[in-house]
């Protein structure tokens, strides 16, 4: 096992509207730069929704596995200018330059106007 010491992601939010549509946020973060000091705002809500339920609590370098466990959305976390809809999040982790792995969340938010 390696130490991980250049990991990039490449995240977009896609919409559901007769399939998946590009929507809004399309963003690359370079992940150990992120973790040392959070400096992109979406990629910055997207952390704190999985934080809690994952091992990424400190800097590169990152050795054994990456873990999310237990998750569920949180909408409090969520922007408020969010529309009811279904929605999937594409996160690609580019590895030392090379895609290594793909991760898909699907979700479905409802606007409470109450």
């Amino acid at each position: 096992m390696h130490a991980l010491n250049d990991c990039t992601l490449n995240a977009q939010l896609f919409k559901k509207a007769s399939g998946f549509k590009p929507w809004l946020y399309k963003l690359s973060v370079e992940a150990c730069a992120f973790l040392s000091r959070p400096y992109n705002p979406i990629a910055l809500i997207v952390f704190r929704l999985f934080k809690e339920f994952s091992n990424l609590n400190h800097t590169c370098p990152y050795e054994g596995a990456l873990i999310v466990k237990g998750f569920y959305l949180r909408s409090e976390i969520l922007p408020n200018a969010m529309p009811t809809g279904e929605y999937m999040l594409n996160v690609t982790w580019n590895v030392y330059k090379r895609a290594q792995a793909v991760t898909l969340v699907y979700f479905m938010y409802n606007e409470d106007l109450n």
